[in-house]
């Protein structure tokens, strides 16, 4: 048998999903299901003084109207219960659920929607994060007493004084701004009862034991009485991470006794589900001239919306990685995550290190022109080696391969991009470059695990094999890569592998499909337990033989507050990426036409795979860079529709993209595999800054950079130029 290892397998659901013929959620309904509509808030804080629902009820089709008084424990969240299933009393954003409407038909559901009366007393809304830190701001939450969420500080040496003492002080300001998912599905379920009264949700998501979680405790159930199946998910980015209408299907089941359907509309997951969060960072850089970075000193205000979701450890991630992939001697950062009447804000692809890495990877190359210094050569003078402190006051973890990444981009670079073809005068070419790392799954002392079952059978040889882990596939081809590390470990051909992935009810937990850590935390679990059984089978008579496995990483530990010493993460991620752009200075308008994006991804397993994570990734990194500014105004979306929020197009990728993968295997993953799904959008906005300023001259420090900035920054500089003359 081949090695499976490495080899571009096609994918086993590729047919299905081309034809129409796989099942995603929205296709899962049925007739006789009760549909259901929510009633948002379309207020960005109000009080709630009365909800009628008697005309809704009266509407012919309509079976019932549920509101908070019908949820058994009405608070929820994946770090803290902070969220109504169902608002009782106040609503913090556009997107809050007021009441649930159930009818015969979605018709009638949506039309019984409109008839629930709600009265409202409005509040004064805080949107913006400086403001809600103020001690007069209104309060999100009252009983908290605060609007800060989290903060989270860290020290190493001290950044003051190295500052006082460095040759080179650079002070700027940079902002980015929230980013949608924009999966290509929207939310959709359905739930049901089913022979043993247990309460079944089939929808699409990103863990399914967390899910089961949340929606046992919202109902108070014992979790084995919950089951949690996923269809076929159509894309997640983080964006499924928080509960969104799961247990909206799941309430109403549970409490009529009937099976639920809900779709939304493109336009309803827009206002309802997280995004990515906005962050405000203000730098304070010291150099010394022969290009020694000595300190840094930074605030990064994060704005979390409404709810908690995932702010706490999103801000972690911003504040360690402001300084990106250089050791540095002197640090001292602080972190806000702030409550406004914003839309929440949550996980998202690269879970706050591309807003870290945008301003540090600018702050480097500002630097680097401020000494007169070739800003490779300044990235190469300050980067991570082997055993290098990280800010945390702790060594790396191994497989440190910053530096390799950078020089093979640098390699690339300069071959495939020298020299330059005349252009027209109003059109200026540029090329940036830009570096960066992110952690490989959870952090700072969460619990991390991702446990797999294997049962093999045969009798003289092995025949065949069963995997169960709860691994959900959101497109990224999880489980046809956790079906070929289960081939290779057991030396069965491919086909012999059977996936049970999909359910909570028989597959163990392996965790959530976030982190860039299914590969290596879900793989290592299906490797273990694949070897478990395989040697199992081997010393008994048994036609059949089972192995679980559990997988726990090196130790991860919280920072201690007084010390600021502690071990963030197990694995890191490294990159390096050179973007070339042509900037029409009569437009604004900036079109990327070349990216070498170099990626250290320990051992591929699947290498179409690695590669098409890549090019996928820089297209939804392209879009946070350019093009996607979702635009609210009061707490209220102004573009909720892909009609007013852009995504990028095959028109705005480049022709030209070389994904690069290097593989130095990782001690930690399977076969040495680590993941790479998040790492392309972690450095890209930034590249494309360096690479307008390399073509024009001008800075920009605000994320995405559209034709408007670009036309006003050109402006700035026009005019600057004319009062020096």
């Amino acid at each position: 048998m081949t090695e499976l290892i490495g080899a571009s397998l096609p994918r086993p659901d590729a047919y299905g999903k081309v034809t129409g013929k796989t099942a995603y959620p929205a296709d899962l309904v049925r007739p006789g299901m009760l549909h259901l509509q929510v009633v948002f808030a379309h207020r960005s804080h109000a009080r709630i003084l009365h909800i009628d629902t008697s005309a809704a009820l009266q509407y012919p089709g309509v079976v019932a109207v549920l509101t908070a008084e019908d949820v058994p424990y009405n608070a929820y969240g994946l770090v803290e219960d902070d969220q109504p299933v169902l608002c009782h009393d106040v609503v913090r954003f556009e997107g809050d659920k007021v009441a649930l409407v159930a009818a015969e038909s979605k018709q009638a559901a949506i039309a019984g929607a409109k008839r629930v009366n709600v009265a409202y007393e409005e509040l004064p809304a805080v949107t913006d994060p400086r403001a809600a830190l103020a001690s007069d701001a209104p309060l999100v939450h009252t009983r908290r007493g605060t609007n800060l969420l989290s903060h989270f500080p860290i020290r190493k040496g001290n950044a003051d004084e190295a500052l006082a003492r460095a040759d080179v002080v650079l002070e700027e300001t940079f902002t980015t701004t929230w980013q949608e998912h924009a999966f290509l599905q929207p939310e959709a379920g359905i739930a049901f009862l089913d022979e043993q009264e247990r309460l079944v949700v089939e929808t699409a998501g990103q863990w399914l034991h967390e899910d089961r979680r949340q929606i046992a405790s919202i109902l108070q159930l014992p979790e084995e009485r919950v089951i949690i199946r996923y269809a076929a998910i159509g894309g997640a980015f983080g964006g499924r991470e928080d509960l969104s209408m799961q247990q909206l299907l799941a309430l109403a089941t549970w409490k009529l006794r009937r099976p639920t359907a809900l779709v939304w509309s493109r336009e309803e997951s827009m206002i309802a589900h997280h995004k990515r969060h906005p962050a405000i960072l203000h730098c304070r850089w010291g150099a010394q001239k022969d290009g020694r970075i000595v300190a840094v000193k930074a605030e990064a205000i994060a704005d979390g919306g409404a709810y908690a979701s995932t702010s706490s450890e999103v801000l972690k991630d911003i504040v360690f990685f402001v300084t990106g992939c250089y050791e540095i001697a002197h640090i001292a950062v602080d972190g806000y995550a702030v409550y406004t009447n914003n839309i929440p804000s949550g996980a998202f692809r690269g879970f706050g290190v591309p807003q870290a890495h945008f301003a540090c990877e600018r702050m480097v190359t500002r630097l680097s022109h401020i000494l007169g210094m070739d800003p490779i050569e300044l990235r190469r003078r300050n980067m991570y080696r082997e055993g290098g402190i990280e800010p945390t006051n702790v060594p790396l973890p191994p497989g440190v391969s910053a530096q390799l990444v950078l020089e093979r981009c640098v390699e690339e670079m300069r071959r495939r991009w020298q020299p330059q073809q005349p252009t027209p005068a109003h059109i200026k070419r540029g090329i940036g470059l830009a570096c960066g790392m992110k952690n490989v799954g959870y952090s700072f002392g969460y619990p991390e695990q991702a446990t797999a079952t294997v049962e093999v059978f045969g009798e003289a040889e092995l025949e065949r094999a069963e995997v169960r882990v709860g691994a959900a596939d959101v497109g990224q081809g999880a489980h046809l890569v956790l079906r070929q590390i289960a081939a290779e470990a057991l030396q069965l051909p491919f086909e012999k592998i059977a996936m049970i992935c999909d359910d909570s009810h028989e597959a163990p937990n392996a965790g959530s499909a976030s982190a860039s850590r299914m590969t290596l935390m879900g793989g290592r679990a299906v490797h273990d337990a694949a070897l478990a059984a395989r040697e199992k089978w081997s010393y008994t008579d048994d036609y059949q033989a089972q192995a679980t496995a559990q997988y726990r990483p090196p130790a991860t530990t919280p920072i201690d507050p007084e010390t600021y010493t502690g071990t963030p993460n197990y694995c890191y991620g490294y990159t390096a990426q050179a973007v070339a752009v042509e900037v029409n200075t009569v437009t604004g308008q900036v079109q990327v036409t070349g990216i070498i994006s170099v990626h250290d991804v320990g051992r591929a397993i699947n290498m179409q795979q690695v590669t098409g994570q890549i090019e996928g990734c820089l297209a939804q990194a392209l879009g946070y860079a350019l093009l996607e500014e979702l635009q609210i105004r009061d707490g209220h979306i102004l573009t909720p529709y892909f009609s007013t929020y852009l995504l990028p197009t095959v028109r705005d990728m480049p022709v030209e993209i070389i994904p690069i993968v290097l593989e130095r295997a990782d001690t930690n993953g399977p076969f040495g595999a680590r993941g790479v799904a998040e790492m392309p959008l972690v450095p890209f906005a930034a590249a494309v800054a360096n690479a307008i300023h390399d073509a024009t001259g001008i800075w920009l420090n605000q994320q995405p950079m559209t034709p408007e900035r670009v036309l006003k920054a050109l402006t700035m500089q026009n005019m600057e130029k004319k009062d020096d003359e």
